[in-house]
């Protein structure tokens, strides 16, 4: 009898290199790049249609739960299980997880990024079927994409050459990112496939490479999942022995070093979207070959992708340039030089700017608040609060606020006083008041806040109770 499938998907990403549409605390596997779905989502939808499919387990930062809680219940998706990484420690410590997770079933786990695009499902899905026999044999497999470019941004797989009966390619060696001489080189020979990063194996086979190859992965992960705790659709692994783990990837943990490894080639219109360059790739370009989105125009605009997400964005006389504009940042580059926009992010981080970490709308599990303005001693913002959900019960020791309903109603608990508020109605919230905003209507609560005081950071909370489980 086959095994099932378990998808394991790893969200743990942060995506700098497309920045300003990502950021650290919104990666790319959260937005719709490349189609209606986000990214993530059109991960898992993609399977659909594959037979004996279990629930996936999601394996995610912790910073980004309620995104991927959000977005699986937007697609009727319910994981078994979304674990939730303290630290970031690479694929082999997060794929180990999931093995320890699923090893009671030792079903067959496909092991996928949650960021990366693929356009022909039905190839897709005939890698997969053939990825299944060969881990149901005990194999570790990867699935090795067939390349179609001299591409220097991608680690490569040598496989033997194929059988013609062949369901899988014995592993020969993987070969790190080549120039373009060698890329070159790689292509004309045949037998040089992309890395994908995607897998399929069986939880003890996994384990049981990792005892062997890299013995101290197991033990710390196991030891984290025991220490761990669980918190509504959350599994939450104890900080300090996940933070014991290496940090490694499963390739150099494992699969350079298993005797048990084969590779699949796919042909599906792959890409990992780890540029600008890779997204204008990915989506349609116009006659002169340009991606543009938004409120975008051009003169003389040449096999460049200009997106407006906020203003109207003019070009003139550009050729092979990406620009991206958002609400609080414009990116401009060449194309020849998108991976340095990595190098923009580590300036704003050192600068501690949070252009880097956030959007100025920023995401809450309860809705989301933007601002609209900010100078000393005042800040605007625009609150939206989803239909039943409600704020944690808080105060503020430096600040007072100003609610004025735009539409929807809200609840307000102010000490022991609650009142209703609809729409152009207003209250006043003191220095020092505890107080909770709550939406118990069917409709998004908008609201404009006009915070001030002496100090306005969000750190400035001091939290009572809170229905998520934040401190």
């Amino acid at each position: 009898m086959s095994s099932k499938i378990v998808p394991v998907i790893l969200s743990g990403g942060t995506g700098t290199r497309l920045w300003p549409l990502s950021r650290e605390l919104y990666p790319k596997q959260f937005l719709p790049l490349a189609g209606q779905h986000t990214m993530i989502q059109e991960t898992l939808l993609r399977l659909r249609g594959l037979t004996d499919l279990a629930a996936p387990v999601i394996i995610c930062n912790e910073d980004h739960r309620f995104l991927v809680a959000e977005q699986m219940r937007q697609i009727d998706c319910r994981p078994t299980a979304i674990v939730l990484e303290p630290v970031g420690r690479n694929t082999a410590p997060a794929v180990a997880v999931a093995a320890l997770h699923c090893e009671k079933t030792d079903d067959v786990m496909l092991v996928l990024p949650a960021d990366h695009v693929i356009k022909d499902q039905s190839a897709f899905h005939a890698a997969v079927k053939k990825g299944l026999v060969a881990a149901e044999a005990g194999k570790l497999v990867t699935f090795g994409i067939v390349p179609t470019a001299p591409e220097t941004g991608y680690g490569y797989i040598r496989a033997a050459a194929a059988g013609k009966k062949a369901i899988s390619l014995a592993i020969e060696a993987f070969v790190e990112k080549p120039d373009l001489k060698t890329a070159e080189k790689y292509l004309k020979d045949g037998n040089y496939y992309w890395n994908s990063g995607m897998f399929m194996f069986k939880p003890s086979v996994l384990l049981a490479e990792l005892k062997k190859h890299a013995a101290k992965i197991a033990p710390a992960c196991r030891k984290a999942l025991a220490e761990g705790s669980s918190d509504a659709d959350f599994l939450r692994l104890n900080r300090e022995d996940f933070a014991a783990c290496p940090s490694i990837s499963i390739d150099y943990a494992v699969m350079e070093k298993t005797s048990l490894g084969v590779m699949i080639p796919l042909a599906a219109g792959w890409n990992d979207v780890g540029s600008w360059a890779a997204l204008a790739d990915v989506n349609p370009a116009d006659a002169a070959g340009n991606v543009v989105d938004g409120d975008v125009m051009t003169c003389a605009v040449k096999n460049s992708c200009i997106l407006a997400s906020n203003r109207l964005v003019a070009a003139v006389g550009i050729e092979d340039h990406i620009v991206v504009e958002t609400a609080d940042a414009v990116l401009v580059a060449h194309k020849n030089r998108v991976q340095d926009v990595k190098h923009i992010v580590d300036q704003l981080r050192a600068a501690q700017r949070v252009e880097a970490v956030n959007h100025r709308r920023v995401n809450r599990p309860w809705g989301a608040y933007e601002t609209i303005d900010i100078a000393p001693r005042f800040q605007v913002k625009r609150i939206t609060v989803n239909p039943g959900t409600s704020l944690s019960s808080q105060m503020h020791y430096h600040r007072a606020e100003h609610w004025v309903v735009v539409s929807g109603t809200a609840r307000i608990t102010t000490g022991d006083k609650v009142i209703i508020l609809s729409e152009n109605q207003s209250t006043y919230i003191p220095l020092m008041q505890a107080h909770r905003l709550e939406n118990p209507g069917r409709i998004p609560l908008e609201l404009i806040e006009v915070q001030s005081g002496s100090y306005l950071g969000e750190d400035d909370i001091v939290r009572f109770e809170d229905t998520y489980g934040r401190a």
